[in-house]
């Protein structure tokens, strides 16, 4: 079956005619992606302030939080920099996938919001009430409702480009926000790690590519041992992000269910939901995001679960192993990885990755039934006439 499987993911006219929005090629081209979205972030601005009306001027300054609020692939990016600058940030970061920020979000308060396509009626509705808080404000989209609104309203916007997938511009969602708080002296440079990063991305390309033989791609040889199970993928630290987003990508580009979980907390709560009956575990590959540069408490802890738990009730236990070193580097090595695993599952079960019917029938439904932009268009009109 695993040569079968293999001949499958090595048929370049098999691949070519299912991926019919040729997914392949963009990710394929992450590396330049992530060195397009940095160029664009040296052009990210900030202003001083801004009067929005003549009861509200938000004046912008290093902030004492910052909320990204975003959905789906869009707030991967907010993920991936909060675990990527935790021990960096002058200010605490957060991501809020909701409709309404938290009570405590006010003056002080940096909220970026992020919206690929910019119509996105979470993000649309907490970056209103940012402003109506007088929070300070970034956003980011390829165009839409958020980039009108801020135009609008006069605060800083960054335009990305169109045509992706929201889950394939994650470079565009992650490098304008570094940018932003590097402008309001929350972060230093990060330029220099970036490009190491690139560097390492480029070197994982000549092995994960479509036309690399599954022998010798770590990708194509995930996919073949994930395929018939459920994913869940163990991540830590700096690695839950991209856990949860290797989860998301077997999701949107596999189309099939998956779960991510983090040590050490899974060793307190989910390690225990294994020791039932293993007609339920067998369901399940367990992909372990592992780097030699863990530390020593997780080692062990992965070991220990992995021999106690896993190897015995798991349908297969895998890793990926984060190449370089370096928080940005590691992090977008695996991610790298699981997102190019994730489209050759997708190819093994007989699917087009790209597409994602229900999602967008479910925003068709959505809009018809709550008609959200007609009331936020309203409350953008409130604010600029005050």
């Amino acid at each position: 079956m695993a040569y079968y499987l293999s001949e499958v993911l090595d048929d370049q006219a098999g691949v070519r005619a299912l991926d019919k929005s040729n997914m392949r090629s963009v990710l394929e081209r992450f590396p330049e992606l992530c060195e397009d979205a940095i160029q664009l972030g040296r052009s990210v601005s900030i202003p001083r302030r801004v009067k929005v009306n003549n009861a509200l001027t938000i004046t912008y300054i290093p902030p004492e939080r910052i909320i990204v609020v975003g959905m789906g692939g869009s707030a991967i990016g907010g993920d991936l920099l909060r675990d990527w600058l935790r021990d960096r940030s002058q200010s605490p970061i957060e991501v809020s996938r909701e409709y309404h920020l938290p009570k405590y979000a006010g003056q002080g308060t940096l909220v970026m919001a992020v919206s690929y396509s910019g119509n996105t009626e979470e993000t649309l509705s907490s970056y209103i009430e940012a402003v109506e808080n007088g929070c300070m404000t970034f956003s980011v989209s390829s165009g839409g409702l958020l980039e009108e609104f801020s135009h609008s309203l006069g605060l800083p916007h960054t335009r990305i480009p169109q045509g992706y997938a929201p889950r394939s511009a994650v470079p565009y969602l992650l490098f304008p926000m570094a940018a932003a708080l590097a402008r309001l002296n929350t972060i230093n440079s990060y330029e220099d790690e970036a490009r190491k990063a690139i560097a390492t991305l480029r070197s994982i390309r000549e092995e994960i590519h479509s036309e690399s033989k599954t022998e010798i791609n770590a990708s194509k040889r995930l996919a073949v041992d994930m395929r018939g199970l459920i994913p869940m993928v163990c991540g830590y630290g700096c690695f839950e992000s991209v856990a949860t987003r290797i989860k998301t990508q077997f999701n949107e580009n596999s189309k099939i269910p998956a779960k991510a979980e983090f040590f050490p907390e899974l060793n307190h709560n989910e390690t225990l939901g294994w020791s039932g009956s293993t007609q339920l575990t067998k369901n399940f590959g367990v992909i372990l995001i592992r780097s030699d540069e863990e530390p020593a408490e997780i080692r062990t802890r992965i070991e220990i679960t992995r021999k106690l738990v896993f190897d015995e009730r798991a349908g297969r236990v895998l890793e990926i192993r984060a190449k370089g070193t370096g928080k940005l580097e590691q992090m977008l090595a695996a991610m790298y990885v699981g997102d190019f695993a994730s489209f050759y599952l997708g190819i093994l079960y007989g699917i087009d990755p790209a597409p994602t019917p229900i999602i967008d029938e479910l925003k068709t439904q959505l809009e018809a039934r709550l008609s959200k932009a007609t009331e936020l268009r309203k409350r953008v009109e409130r604010l600029t006439t005050a």
